[in-house]
């Protein structure tokens, strides 16, 4: 009698590009695999997984709703064109979110972001109940407070504050000890405190 063959667990379709709708039970180091032997299904499933994350991060980083879009695109088609090299060493979403900082420095370098940092004109006072004017000013001082940061210490609280990420993680991220990614964290909040002050 022939022994069964051992369970390998679920089966992986064969071919992705033939097999689209599978993907999203795929895990990203599948997909990135995939994607790295020219699958250009397994790609747009990763696209579709963290582009809210990506355009997240980058209009956290600009404050200009506008800008976070062309740096979130950027952000992937460098990914796409840099994945060929991409060696694993870190996940998948912390590859990208790397990027993601670095398309947006690269933007802040040429200028400074003017409109406010969830990109939306602001309502008339007029229009609001005075507890919401209050509260709407005192989410705008909150923003303004967060663009005034040095970048290295917003990119790192945004990471960390913001998208949960844990400390070793964000260290990871933006590529330095992760001391110097506490001490960043640190900074940004005593900073924040201090701008917030009047608003307690």
């Amino acid at each position: 009698m022939t022994a069964p063959p051992p369970d390998t667990g679920p089966a992986v379709p064969a071919d992705l590009d033939a097999v689209f709708t599978d993907g999203r039970h795929l895990d990203d180091e599948y997909l990135v695999r995939r994607a790295q032997q020219g699958s250009t299904a397994a790609f747009e499933v990763l696209v579709s997984r963290h582009q809210e994350q990506v355009f997240r991060v980058a209009h956290r980083l600009i404050g200009e709703r506008a800008a976070a879009e062309d740096v979130a695109q950027d952000a992937l088609v460098s990914a796409w064109r840099a994945l060929p090299g991409f060696r694993g060493d870190s996940a998948f979403g912390t590859w990208l979110h790397r990027i993601t900082t670095n398309a947006a420095r690269q933007l802040l370098t040429r200028r400074r972001p003017t409109a406010p940092l969830d990109g939306d004109e602001p309502v008339p006072e007029r229009d609001l109940p005075e507890e919401r004017v209050v509260a709407a000013a005192r989410t705008e001082a909150l923003r303004a407070a967060v663009r005034a940061l040095p970048f290295d210490q917003r990119a790192a609280l945004v990471l960390v504050q913001f998208e949960g990420l844990s400390y070793e993680e964000a260290a990871r991220t933006l590529e330095v000890p992760e001391p110097t990614l506490r001490g960043r964290v640190a900074r940004a909040r005593r900073a924040l405190l201090q701008s917030m002050r009047g608003w307690q």
